[in-house]
């Protein structure tokens, strides 16, 4: 595993891959900054502000619960630590998941008393709520602070206890979400949305039915969690109360920094938001997102496309939520109900990023977001007619793209044959396959795949076209 880590750090230095790196940044009047202290500062300043908790809406939190869960086992923290990904970045403590597994029952022992310790008593340690924020670019302008997604770093020691609350936590998840759901869920991936998308598309084309698609973003959607809202939700999905009171004391006085180009900023405290990067943070968005569609009515409505007997409104993976009706009114309807409720709980829909797609003919317009053609849904290309030959083609040139990178390692003598082609396999293959399970292949798309992959060898090997080499030779 070790020497295959270090072969695709090679692969990525010999690139040029972008690495990402915090450099120049505006300041809040769009002034450029370039001393050290002013970038920390302003990153300071908008992070601070970024998770900044309302004032107008206090926790009312009653103190510990005397009705505990069963308590931890010793195998369980065994499982927790050996499940930790290793050559991961270290939070605060600056003490690396490595030293942990080299200690084994050792470690095993003492995170285990730690960890019954906070169970019983409800209370973290002050480090454990701790957070390196660790800012990572986005599109657009890289001088905006706003451009960047804040990934949080936490202690190692921490994720154990974390990963304990996750697993029992992760049966009443189950539970509570619906089957349009598969984000952060186990068996699912984004591809079974995209081949949901698909088939929805050709069931409609045979019933000769319209659809109108609405793709939603929500503007900072793991930040804006409101922490009292969120418990009060995990209570009304059946949540036990001693899980709740750990999550909530988890991220009461929750404090961090981040970590720039030009070093850390100071401690500050962190009252909203449920954090990019953190373990618990997807099962208890999901609920989160759970709750908004459900308070919409969206399975009690009879907008949506009529299939087999079932109606089907929505697909959604995590924050990424598709509404879809047979009628521009429908589609609006239920926009509507979503937005309601979303704002309710403190999520707002970025209304310039929103996509509007449509099979069918728009008459009288009255949703805001830009109106398309075509859609990158979880990777792949979406088109209004369902027509799979632009994201087969667009994949193609994806793969092109990824050989072409990587020539200069394929002119190398350095590497073997055999590497070589275990490269193309890893590296290129899978880039043009994504999402193949939904597409509908035809004969042209058929020999444009098969000339792609002769087209790989014969780079690989510097084989000419002039030369007189029949494609089984390869």
């Amino acid at each position: 595993m070790g020497k295959t880590r270090d072969l695709f750090k090679k692969i990525r230095d010999t690139k040029g891959t972008f690495h990402a790196n915090t450099g120049l940044i505006k300041g809040r009047n769009g002034m450029d900054l370039t001393e050290a202290e002013d970038i920390k500062k302003r990153w300071q300043e908008y992070t601070e502000e970024l998770y900044k908790k309302d004032l107008h809406d206090p926790d009312n939190h009653n103190g510990v619960i005397t009705h505990l869960e069963p308590d931890i086992l010793e195998c369980e923290v065994k499982w927790a630590l050996e499940s930790i990904t290793m050559n991961k970045a270290s939070g605060g403590d600056g003490i690396p998941v490595e030293l942990f597994q080299i200690l084994k029952d050792d470690a095993v022992k003492v995170l285990h008393s730690i960890c019954q310790q906070i169970w019983k008593t409800q209370q973290w340690p002050q480090d454990w709520k701790r957070s390196v924020f660790i800012p990572i670019p986005k599109k657009g302008n890289a001088k905006e602070c706003s451009n960047y997604r804040t990934i949080a770093v936490i202690s190692h020691a921490s994720k154990v206890m974390l990963k304990i609350l996750q697993a029992r936590l992760q049966q009443y998840v189950n539970r509570e979400l619906p089957d349009v759901q598969a984000g952060f869920r186990k068996g699912r991936r984004t591809r079974d949305q995209i081949a949901n998308i698909h088939w929805i598309m050709e069931k409609a084309r045979v019933f000769q039915k319209n659809i109108y698609f609405c793709f939603i973003d929500y503007a900072e959607t793991f930040d804006c969690v409101d922490h009292n809202k969120l418990w009060k939700i995990l209570q009304e999905m059946g949540i036990p109360d001693h899980l709740i009171c750990l999550f909530r004391n988890l991220y009461a006085g929750q404090e961090a920094t981040v970590r720039t180009g030009y070093g850390t900023t100071d401690w500050f405290q962190i009252g909203k938001g449920v954090r990019q990067g953190y373990i618990l943070s997807p099962c208890l968005f999901n609920l989160h997102a759970e709750y908004i569609m459900r308070n919409a009515g969206l399975e009690e409505t009879q907008a949506g496309i009529k299939i087999a007997r079932r109606n089907i409104n929505n697909l959604r993976y995590a924050d990424d939520t598709t509404l879809m009706a047979e009628s521009e009114e429908e589609l609006q309807s239920l926009l509507m109900k979503v937005k309601v409720e979303s704002e309710k709980v403190g999520l707002k829909l970025n209304i310039q990023k929103m996509k509007i797609m449509a099979s069918g003919p728009i008459t009288s317009w009255e949703i805001d977001g830009e109106t398309v053609s075509d859609f990158i849904f979880g990777g792949s290309k979406i088109t209004a007619d369902g027509d799979c030959s632009h994201e087969i083609k667009r994949r193609l040139l994806l793969g092109r793209k990824v050989m072409t990178n990587l020539d200069s390692i394929f002119k190398s003598r350095d590497s073997t044959l055999p590497t070589k082609v275990r490269l193309v396999r890893a590296m290129v293959f899978p880039v043009v396959m994504y999402g193949r399970e939904s597409w509908t292949v035809k004969k042209a798309e058929r020999r444009r795949i098969d000339a792609f992959e002769l087209w790989c060898w014969r780079r690989l090997l510097r084989v000419p076209w002039t030369a007189r080499r029949s494609s089984q030779s390869f």
